[in-house]
């Protein structure tokens, strides 16, 4: 004898595979959007200040420290390797926007420092930065734009602890 499903349950299969589906739906245009800003951001980094994403994120990382900071927190604030930020203070110090310093004389361990110089130089694209990101969002209301900041802190707060 062969059972027919339900048409409860069938119902509720077919409202999880529509929730599925737009949550799919929503994954990928976050996932689009993302994209597309960050490549904006990346073209007009480099040819408005010569400077590199990651660079800007080093920068960035540094400039709300201003002790300063290890090349391991760097690399785990940042969610990084410590060989990907290596290259990256290197080119900094080279340019004076940095300086690289011993903790306790521990040769194993840099201590990174932005400079005056280095600090100036982050303020510019840090300034620059909001507003390529004010005009590529313009057409998101201040009530949509907190209201959506608020629902992907609380989904954020939701999973960060799994992993």
């Amino acid at each position: 004898m062969v059972t027919m499903p339900s048409a409860v349950a069938t119902s509720k299969e077919n409202g999880r595979t529509i929730e599925r589906k737009a949550r799919l739906r929503l994954w990928i245009r976050l996932l689009r959007t993302s994209r597309f800003i960050e490549g904006v951001i990346r073209e007009r980094l480099k040819r408005q200040f010569n400077a590199t994403l990651p660079r800007f994120d080093v920068m960035a990382a540094l400039y709300r420290q201003p002790d300063g900071m290890l090349m391991s927190e760097i690399a785990r604030f940042l969610i990084v390797s410590n060989g990907n930020i290596t290259g990256i203070v290197d080119r900094l110090v080279a340019e004076s926007f940095v300086v690289r310093s011993r903790r306790n004389g521990d040769r194993r361990t840099s201590f990174i420092t932005l400079t005056r110089r280095g600090r100036a130089a982050f303020a510019a694209m840090a300034a620059a930065n909001e507003r390529w990101i004010d005009e590529l969002l313009s057409g998101i209301s201040l009530r949509d734009a907190e209201q959506l900041s608020a629902k992907l802190k609380s989904f954020r707060s939701d999973w960060e602890g799994e992993a």
